[in-house]
């Protein structure tokens, strides 16, 4: 279980854009955030994937507390989380090759030795020809960094997958695409989904469940 308990966070501890959310994930599930923007579910999002320390409440995974966030988090549950933002290109560090932009975390955690098989295998699932793998992030277009960044959130293979507005800045084909991949490894892996985003009709089609921010945060503005 992935669970978000009574979670306050934001950038000013006087001002937070989260307050008292609550939400939980089941293996498994595919859980639906919806709400409009600059509500909060991105901040949110980066709590449940270990990317942002809350001012105050709880993450747990599978019942246990996470008490340390981003680098300093251990090692099992840092990588048990795989997270695609909504721009690719502020989450991909310009200087890579698609190659190395995917096997960045087997590379950060030892495990160098499997990222030829594993970028070849996950390449293929996302849809990058060989080609495209020896570009940077300015050779191709928003889909297709897109694709490689949803690779390398697979790469770890996570129990967890964090999606926050993935499919926001793609056409309809390439969502197609991309949710069709996180489905794939969902049915693969029992992985659970959170999916965060503005639209009624994808989520709904997409997830087992959805869950709105005013019922997540208990109407609290």
């Amino acid at each position: 279980m992935l669970e978000l308990r009574a979670v306050t966070a934001g950038y000013d501890p006087k001002a937070p854009v989260v307050r008292n959310a609550s939400l939980a994930v089941a293996p498994g599930e595919a859980v639906g955030l919806l709400g409009p923007s600059g509500c909060g579910k991105s901040t949110l999002a980066r709590v449940a994937a270990l990317l942002h320390r809350p001012d105050s409440g709880t993450l747990l995974l599978d019942g246990t507390p996470v008490r340390r966030w981003r680098h300093r988090a251990p090692r099992e549950q840092r990588t048990a989380v795989g997270v695609v933002f909504q721009q690719p290109r502020l989450s991909a560090d310009p200087r890579l090759r698609l190659t190395d932009l995917i096997a960045e975390p087997l590379r950060a955690t030892g495990r160098r030795e499997e990222a030829p098989g594993r970028v070849a295998e996950l390449a293929a699932a996302v849809g990058l020809t060989p080609d495209l793998l020896g570009r940077r992030p300015h050779e191709v277009s928003d889909g297709q960094l897109q694709r490689a960044c949803l690779a390398r959130a697979l790469v770890l293979r996570p129990r967890w997958l964090v999606c926050d507005e993935m499919t926001a800045m793609l056409d309809a084909s390439t969502t197609a695409a991309l949710v069709a991949v996180v489905e794939e490894y969902r049915a693969a892996t029992g992985a659970g989904l959170l999916a965060v985003g503005h639209d009624h009709t994808l989520l709904r089609r997409w997830c087992d469940r959805t869950a709105h921010w005013e019922d997540v945060t208990g109407g609290t503005p």
